[in-house]
């Protein structure tokens, strides 16, 4: 049975979660590997919507294991928020849900040093959401983090809080702030969620390996993209973590020879949400209707999402960090009725053209972008189900990403629900999923 990685090829906010709900009913297991809640993966069944941040978005599908890896950096509060959220609503999380033990903890001086760092930063924000996830990263890098683990240990909890609490104090007052953390009660806090939370805390290396040694089929769920990878993506404008395929292996504990594939998901067109560079932007009033039409405005946050063509040089660059063997093309529907689409198809830099993605940003913030353009099309594509019946001008443009990008398009998603797709034939989905 295959296991199978779900990763975003642009700047995020692809449809992650829609394709992992999708796929979800032909697997057993659905593991997160990366990021915090400020991932947001909204999806809609029938007429309710979901917006998930750490949850695994497998948790809508009854049966379905859902874990979240070591890779992860956890708020204790936003992940019961969730779960309340989602119990509201009818949906089971009980033994269903695992967290792992080696996933570290975001806790209120992660958010306030990064409300620091971001003000310090000055016209050079990143543009981050203000959650904690950079300092908890931080943290775990610099070997003074608190696991999920630690938790269930509340005897040492005091003591391993202390090496952060000097840090976080030391940065205060060095920029001259005052500490804003009340450490009595953040114990406290600490103390009721080890007891909440205890049955759920364990290893999810060993679960995952013992489910898959059954023959068990898991889909791997990243958060981000492989533009906000903090190796591979447009640094420093990135999240903090290993957003791609590689992002697995450390994420989750798995070796790469238990991953069969990679499905990579871009829209058919371009966002990213904050600062940083985006070379295909529109611009004006167009923009402005994209961003109306495919209700760019972040799942967490309600930030508008900056909008452009479809890049085919960020989207080569995924798939090959990725190794994507298939991908998911998601909001071809928000392009109907344009007079024409664009594809940037190469960059423009000092006199010549770049068709590989670079890693200087100064470089990739002096590129202009090359455009090839085609035709658009007025007949609707909203809802379609097979391929055959999408707009001709529409069939066109899906197979022109596909050549430049090369790389097989396997699912086209042409609306918001699970039954707006079309899975295509003869991919890398069917030798997997048949």
């Amino acid at each position: 049975m295959p296991n199978v990685v779900i990763v975003g090829a642009q700047w995020g906010d692809e449809g992650k979660g829609k394709i992992v709900d999708l796929l979800t009913e032909r697997v057993q297991v659905v593991a997160r590997y990366n990021g915090g809640h400020n991932a947001g993966h909204t999806i809609r069944v029938g007429e309710d919507q979901f917006v998930l941040r750490l949850i695994p978005s497998g948790i809508l599908h009854p049966g379905i294991l859902c874990l979240m890896g070591n890779g992860m950096v956890i708020d204790p509060w936003a992940f019961e928020s969730e779960l309340a959220e989602l119990r509201g609503k009818g949906v089971p999380a009980d033994e269903n849900l695992l967290i792992s033990d080696r996933a570290h903890l975001i806790l209120p001086h992660h958010r306030a040093l990064e409300a620091l760092a971001e003000e310090l930063r000055g016209s050079r924000k990143i543009g981050t959401t203000l959650r904690g996830i950079g300092p908890a990263y931080e943290d775990k890098a610099a070997r003074r983090g608190l696991r999920m683990g630690d938790l269930v240990r509340p005897g040492a909890l005091a003591g391993k809080l202390e090496e952060a609490r000097r840090h976080y104090e030391q940065v205060c007052r060095g920029a001259s702030r005052e500490p804003q953390v009340d450490w009595d009660a953040l114990l406290g806090d600490l103390f009721a969620f080890g007891e909440r939370l205890r049955s759920r805390i364990t290893d999810v290396s060993v679960v995952l390996h013992r489910h898959m040694a059954e023959g068990y089929s898991v889909l791997f769920e990243g958060a981000q993209a492989t533009l906000l990878d903090l190796d591979h993506g447009t640094y420093p404008f990135v999240t903090s973590s290993s957003a791609t395929a590689g992002g697995v292996l450390t994420g989750l504990g798995v070796g790469p020879s238990r991953i069969d594939g990679v499905i990579g998901i871009a829209k058919a067109y371009t966002t990213r949400v904050g600062a940083g560079p985006l070379p295909s932007e529109i611009g004006g009033p167009l923009e402005d209707e994209i961003r109306a039409r495919g209700h760019e405005f972040g799942a967490n946050t309600r930030r508008p999402r900056r909008c452009g063509w479809f890049d085919s040089v960020v989207v080569r660059h995924s798939a090959r960090i990725n190794g994507l063997d298939t991908l998911a093309v998601t909001k071809l529907d928000v392009l109907d009725g344009l007079d024409e689409v664009r594809i940037c198809t190469a960059y423009r830099f000092e006199g010549g053209e770049i068709r590989d993605f670079p890693g200087d940003l100064s470089v990739l913030e002096a590129c202009e972008p090359v455009y090839e353009t085609m035709p658009g099309w007025t007949q609707s594509s909203a809802g379609v189900r097979d391929f055959a019946l999408l707009p001709d001008a529409a069939r066109r443009y899906v197979d022109r990403i596909s050549d430049l990008c090369g790389v097989e398009i396997g699912i086209v998603s042409t609306g918001p629900d699970r039954s707006h797709t079309i899975l295509r034939g003869q991919s890398a989905l069917s030798s997997w999923f048949e």
